[in-house]
């Protein structure tokens, strides 16, 4: 059942977004079209009218905080909402082979990306860091697999916020933890949600 603290016009901008996520992506145009109109629709929802509700816009202590903010019914995507105090980050991962578009709704985030070369054990690879960019309000980049490794962090001095959209249910994904020779050991991490009820309900 839709929750009635989010079903008034604050949020309309944001379910127009997602009705208009579901129908870029019922049109298959394969993964690099649908995740290049999907980037232009978050690009325009961030630089719009952009709303969130207070749920989602909390930090969580000790780890960034990663809030469902809407899952879609038919399993086609999901819209996580991400909180960075100053000094959190993610471990170098994967997204498990899934699309993402992400975008920066508040603050400064760095994002550095990785390329995989080898695997260099059983449970290790190798790994080279590719670039690190800064992305601030209104910034929005895409991961496309086999491109899909990353590490998102805020070394700044004030909260961020970023939503993520990614083309279906990310439910884990392999994190990469360096061992300081230039190879990482890989684990699998299950992911959780700070906030497991999507905060905009069904649309």
């Amino acid at each position: 059942m839709e929750d009635s603290r989010y079903a008034d016009d604050r949020y309309a901008a944001l379910r127009s977004f997602i009705g208009d996520l579901g129908a870029a992506i019922d049109r298959r145009g394969g993964s690099e079209r649908t995740v290049h109109e999907v980037k232009r629709l978050l690009s325009e929802l961030i630089g719009g009218d952009l709303r969130l509700p207070e749920p989602v816009r909390e930090a969580v202590p000790g780890q960034y905080g990663r809030h469902l903010l809407y899952a879609d019914p038919a399993g086609r995507f999901e819209i996580v909402i991400m909180t960075w105090s100053p000094g959190q980050r993610t471990p170098v991962h994967d997204h498990s082979g899934i699309w993402c578009v992400e975008g920066v709704a508040e603050g400064t985030i760095e994002v550095t990306r990785f390329d995989l070369e080898e695997p260099a054990g059983t449970d290790s690879v190798r790994m080279v860091e590719l670039e690190r960019i800064q992305a601030g309000l209104g910034q929005c980049g895409a991961l496309i697999p086999p491109v899909e490794y990353h590490r998102i962090a805020n070394p700044y001095g004030s909260l961020a916020i970023t939503i993520h959209v990614y083309g279906g249910r990310m439910k884990s994904c392999r994190v990469f933890e360096e061992r300081g020779d230039s190879t990482y050991s890989v684990r699998t991490r299950q992911l959780t949600f700070s906030t497991p009820e999507p905060a905009l309900g069904v649309v």
